[in-house]
């Protein structure tokens, strides 16, 4: 359904099975076979510096990617940290990859619906499409998101990117390595992501932390060089 209240012009589908997914991606015209990008990590909390840190990776690095790739970048679709600076980036741009935020309904403000949270936030506006999902909880959407990645991938390769985070992200990580999916930890973007980076260099403590940066599908890149974080996220998709 299309509705521009509260400035949200994207179409806005609400699924309840895995096996509506298909249906509704193709009813906003989104077929199947096609790369994948799945943006995971910081939503509130995130400092100026690393606000302006991931802002800059997500223009000058993720942005050029998907538009290269022909991609469809897929978040959590809320108007804050990593999800609000990739619709102000692809907006800026003036982007062409599609931009599916995939949230639980119960998490979220839906103009002209009610909501189950007094923590619910605004669907940030620049996004192509929502998927709104059955979940009252932060972190119900993780493994719709998967899902959601892998029949929109297809025959085609994914990957997810972690920048920044809390502890949702190992969530979102975890389900990411759990369906196959890489996984390209950004360095020095603060957050989980630095956790993990710590624990690849073995320095980690904490044991969720350990088990992802193990993963041999897991890959580190430092956002303070330039490319290496384009180059990362361009040799997952090729499977390397």
């Amino acid at each position: 359904m299309d509705d521009q209240a509260g400035g949200i012009q994207a179409p806005r589908i609400r699924i309840v099975g895995t096996d509506e997914i298909a249906a509704a991606l193709d009813s906003a015209g989104l077929g199947p076979d096609r790369a994948v990008i799945v943006l995971v990590g910081g939503a509130d909390g995130m400092g100026e510096k690393e606000f302006e840190t991931v802002a800059k990776v997500l223009r000058d690095e993720v942005v050029p990617v998907a538009e290269r790739r022909n991609a469809v970048v897929i978040d959590g679709g809320t108007d804050s940290g990593v999800m609000r600076l990739i619709g102000r980036a692809r907006s800026a741009l003036r982007g062409r990859f599609p931009l599916i935020g995939v949230a639980a309904e119960g998490t979220v403000v839906v103009p002209g619906a009610g909501t189950s949270s007094p923590d619910a936030v605004k669907l940030e506006p620049n996004h192509t499409l929502f998927l709104l999902v059955p979940g009252t909880q932060w972190g119900d959407e993780a493994r719709w998101m998967t899902d959601v990645a892998g029949v929109v991938a297809g025959r085609r390769s994914s990957v997810t990117v972690l920048m920044n985070g809390g502890q949702i992200a190992y969530t979102d990580v975890a389900a990411s390595l759990g369906s196959g999916r890489p996984v390209v930890v950004l360095a020095g973007s603060g957050g989980t992501a630095d956790a993990i980076a710590e624990a690849r260099a073995g320095n980690g403590d904490d044991d969720r932390a350990n088990q992802i940066a193990a993963s041999p599908l897991t890959t580190v890149a430092e956002v303070g060089e330039t490319g290496v974080a384009a180059a990362a996220i361009e040799a997952a998709l090729d499977g390397g």
